[in-house]
């Protein structure tokens, strides 16, 4: 997984990077066999800070984004958002593949 973490009107210090990078690993456990990418952006809209992430899977593209009171606040809001659409996409992609019907079998 390669995580890539930059800013909209602020710095991002190592301290806030590898905080998105310890909070966004957690989403390897879903999709290990799969490589996907990760686009942070890190911004303030006043008087809250913005946290947006795109997640690039195989034939997919996942997007969310949160703001809370501090950017730590925001971050841990983006990783509990991605947890749960990473959830909703795999739970679909199982669905597809147990719908399909094997080759030489007929549905009812």
């Amino acid at each position: 997984m390669r995580i890539e973490t930059y800013g909209h009107e602020i710095e991002v210090t190592p301290a806030l990077r590898d905080y998105v990078e310890t909070k966004l690993r957690r989403l390897e456990r879903h999709f290990d066999e799969h490589p996907f990418e990760v686009r942070a952006q890190l911004g303030t809209r006043k008087p809250d800070y913005l946290a947006e992430a795109t997640l690039s899977l195989p034939g997919r593209t996942l997007h969310a984004d949160a703001s809370a009171q501090t950017m730590y606040a925001a971050i841990d809001v983006l990783a509990d958002k991605l947890d749960r659409l990473l959830l909703k996409h795999k739970k679909k992609k199982e669905d597809q593949q147990q719908q399909r019907v094997p080759r030489g079998e007929y549905a009812d």
